[in-house]
């Protein structure tokens, strides 16, 4: 009995400690809910290869005009190295959302390493899915996108 409530103890404090860690900028932030479908969606692109990832990676995909869902850490510091990720969504009318841990964003992202942000692109850049897996991938996507852009519509 004694062991369980330290560990929602843990969780609790480990929760606060990220939320602690968040940046000002980090805007519209994704609840609980909403994070955890984000970070599902990341994980299925990653396995399709449908990911574009860190900030040099998400740029220039920007740049080149591909559509997707941008995921950034709200916990990166100096916060100078992706002020202008959002800005540049915004001219190109791309959702994007926070999540609280770029270690979150990592672990979704299939990599060891933490990634400050990712790009979710709707079709693989290289070859082609199957039609199950196109669909799956695009319903989910198309979920997800449409929640950010209510939540983003609701800040404003």
């Amino acid at each position: 009995m004694g062991g369980s409530d330290s560990e929602a103890d843990k969780s609790a404090l480990k929760e606060k400690k990220k939320l602690q860690a968040l940046s000002p900028i980090a805007k519209p932030l994704a609840g609980k809910k909403l994070s955890k479908r984000t970070l599902k969606l990341v994980r299925k692109a990653a396995e399709h290869k449908c990911l574009k990832r860190g900030v040099k990676e998400v740029v220039k995909s920007i740049r080149r005009g591909n559509k997707g869902v941008c995921v950034i850490a709200g916990n990166i510091t100096p916060i100078d190295v992706i002020t202008h990720v959002p800005i540049l969504c915004e001219e190109a009318d791309i959702p994007y959302v926070y999540v609280t841990a770029k270690e979150d964003l990592a672990n979704a992202g299939a990599t060891k390493r933490p990634t400050c942000c990712v790009l979710v692109l709707p079709k693989p850049t290289k070859g082609e899915l199957g039609e199950d897996e196109q669909q799956k991938l695009k319903t989910e996507y198309d979920q997800v996108a449409t929640e950010i852009t209510s939540l983003a519509a609701s800040m404003f």
